[in-house]
């Protein structure tokens, strides 16, 4: 290893003692190990600061940093990256779980192909034991040279956690940081596609948890942004749903795209909005919902 790790992998993580443990387990006994692994503890008030501190004593690759109160999901994620030093930075969540190569083969990928920006493994749902409930096969065409093409795939088709793949750090300071307007993750995916493409590797290896105490579980869209970032509290729905269409326009329009490319992907862009049913906002116990032609996904969920 070297001074500066090649990559470095941001663990943000508010009251998560129940599967922190064996998500670090998990990450520092990866094949792959020029890694520094970044854990922001957004002030819980369980076990985790303790458990955090264990490990690092025991791994220098470990930081660990508390933050003083609790400043939101995505502020959290946020400030692991500003943190990172690493060639290649991931996202990674301190209660799922990872194959021992997952890291390797993602890296490995990134070397090997130079125009690939973003690297990630076939993934399955878990549950609170371990136990697959769920396999998905990867459709997008996130690996087309075709930009148009690989914006078309992440608009119309379900995804599987990109976000959380390995991606180069200097593409993802080239873009805004994750916002927490609802569904931020689309557009967010959208502009990493539009600074290269992405490659699968075709083995089972990322495993993400579902358990009734994941953080993105909110009956409303407000709870929901209000939770990925507290500053949201109070905010309309219509604006939530809004700084999502618009982020969308703002993302090809700051993307390094021909004119003809920018304008394919507006006219991908204005069919989506209208079939997904943007322009319509109905009321469901009181509170106004999205209405939305395509389920909630794996895509859809930052936890913390």
């Amino acid at each position: 290893m070297t001074d500066i790790p090649r990559l470095s992998v941001g663990l943000p993580v508010y009251n998560g003692q129940r599967y922190l443990a064996e998500a670090l387990d998990a990450l520092l006994g990866q094949s792959f190990t020029d890694f520094e692994l970044i854990i922001s503890d957004n002030a819980s008030t369980d076990e985790t600061e303790e458990i955090c501190r264990r490990y690092a004593a025991k791994d220098p690759r470990i930081r660990y940093i508390r933050q003083p109160r609790n400043i939101g999901l995505n502020p959290n994620h946020n400030f692991v990256f500003r943190e990172a030093r690493g060639e290649f930075f991931k996202w990674a969540a301190h209660d799922d779980l990872y194959g021992r190569d997952l890291l390797a083969r993602c890296v490995a990928a990134l070397d090997e192909h130079p125009d690939v920006v973003l690297s990630h493994a076939d993934m399955a749902i878990i549950d609170e034991t371990g136990t697959v409930v769920r396999q998905f096969d990867y459709t997008l065409a996130t690996d087309s040279m075709d930009v148009t093409e690989r914006f078309r795939s992440l608009v119309v088709t379900d995804g599987a956690d990109d976000e959380y793949g390995v991606i180069r750090t200097h593409v993802l300071r080239s873009i805004r940081p994750k916002d927490s307007y609802h569904h931020a993750s689309r557009p967010f995916i959208a502009e990493i596609a539009f600074r290269g493409r992405f490659h699968q590797v075709p083995e089972l290896l990322y495993f993400r948890r579902d358990h009734p105490d994941r953080s993105d579980l909110n009956p409303t869209i407000p709870a929901l942004c209000t939770n990925l970032d507290p500053r949201r509290a109070g905010q309309a729905t219509a604006r939530l749903l809004a700084e999502y269409a618009w982020r969308y326009f703002e993302a090809i329009a700051r993307a390094p795209l021909s004119p003809a490319d920018r304008w394919a992907c507006y006219r991908i862009l204005f069919p989506y909005l209208m079939r997904s049913g943007f322009h319509r906002v109905i009321s469901r116990n009181g509170d106004p919902l999205f209405v939305s032609s395509r389920p909630t996904t794996p895509t859809d969920a930052t936890m913390d």
